[in-house]
C-alpha cells in the first residue's frame, strides 16, 4: 500500500515538473528573438505612461522603467523606444513585428488585435472642466448641450464613445490641442485618465479635474497575437513585480497621482 502511495506521489511530481518545464520551454522560446537581438523595441504614445524630459529629451516614464527591468532579466542591452503620437499606431506596430511589445490601456476593441497582459496599474478616466463650470460630478457630463472634448483613438475616448448618449464628442489628435478646445469655449469638458488631466489643469487657470469618474481603467503590455510564449514570460515577470513590491516603487518614483498598482493573482 504504502509503495503504490509513493508511486503516485513520485507521478504526481514527474508530472508538476514536466508542466513547470514545458512552461519554462514556451516561455524562452517566447523571448528567445529577443535575447538573440539584443534589443527590446517598445512602442510608446505620450500618456502617463511615457513622456521625455523636457532639458535632455530622453525617454522617461513607468513604461521605459519597466522595459528596463524586462531587459535586465533577459540580459538585453538596449531597450530601443518607437515613440508614436497616438495607441492604433502603437497597435500596428506590434502586429507587424516592427515593435516587440507596446505600453497602452487594455481595451476590448484592442484585444481583438493584439494580446494583453493582466494589468499591472490601475486608474480611471474622468474630466477636466473650467473654472466656471457647473458640471460636478461625471453623471453630469453626459447631457444634451455639453461638448467632451477627446484625443482620436484613445481608451477613454473609446470607452465614451459606447457610453454617451446626449453630449457631443469634439475630436482632437494630441493632448494639446484636446486643452484648447476647453479653453477657447469648444468644449466644456476634457475626458481623459486623471494623471494626465491633473498635469494639464495647471494650464488652465482655476480648472478643476472631477473627483469621481466614468470608468476605471487597466493598463498592459501588448504582444503580437499569438505569441504565447512571450504573453506568458511578461505576465509572470509583472505579477512578480506587483508581487514584490518593485512596481509600487516604480510609480512612486515617476511621481503619478491616482494611479495604483493593480491586484496580483
Amino acid at each position: 500500500m504504502m509503495q503504490k502511495s509513493c508511486i503516485a506521489m513520485l507521478c504526481v511530481l514527474f508530472a508538476t515538473l514536466a508542466g513547470s518545464s514545458a512552461r519554462a520551454q514556451q516561455n524562452n522560446d517566447g523571448v528567445a528573438d529577443l535575447v538573440k537581438s539584443g534589443k527590446l523595441r517598445i512602442g510608446v504614445f505620450p500618456s502617463f505612461q511615457f513622456s521625455k524630459d523636457p532639458t535632455t529629451g530622453q525617454p522617461r516614464g513607468l513604461a521605459i522603467s519597466i522595459a528596463n527591468a524586462v531587459a535586465k532579466r533577459l540580459g538585453i542591452g538596449e531597450v530601443s523606444t518607437i515613440e508614436f503620437p497616438t495607441p492604433p499606431q502603437v497597435i500596428a506596430c506590434v502586429k507587424s513585428g516592427s515593435c516587440d511589445v507596446g505600453f497602452m490601456l487594455i481595451d476590448p476593441a484592442r484585444a481583438t488585435e493584439v494580446d494583453f497582459t493582466p494589468a499591472f496599474v490601475r486608474s480611471d478616466f474622468t474630466y477636466l472642466v473650467p473654472s466656471n463650470s457647473k458640471l460636478d460630478k461625471a453623471a453630469d457630463v453626459d447631457r444634451s448641450g455639453v461638448r467632451i472634448a477627446v484625443v482620436r483613438g484613445h481608451a477613454s475616448t473609446i470607452v465614451l464613445e459606447r457610453m454617451v448618449k446626449q453630449a457631443k464628442l469634439v475630436y482632437a489628435e494630441t493632448y494639446e490641442p484636446t486643452l484648447e478646445l476647453v479653453r477657447s469655449n469648444n468644449a466644456e469638458a476634457f475626458a481623459s485618465i486623471r494623471e494626465i488631466l491633473i498635469q494639464y489643469s495647471s494650464q488652465l487657470p482655476g480648472s478643476k479635474v472631477l473627483q469621481d469618474s466614468y470608468q476605471t481603467n487597466l493598463a498592459g503590455i501588448a504582444v503580437p497575437k499569438g505569441n504565447a510564449g512571450r504573453l506568458t514570460f511578461l505576465a509572470e515577470f509583472l505579477e512578480n513585480m506587483k508581487r514584490t513590491g518593485e512596481m509600487q516603487r516604480l510609480v512612486n518614483e515617476a511621481g503619478l497621482r491616482g494611479v495604483e498598482v493593480a491586484e496580483t493573482k
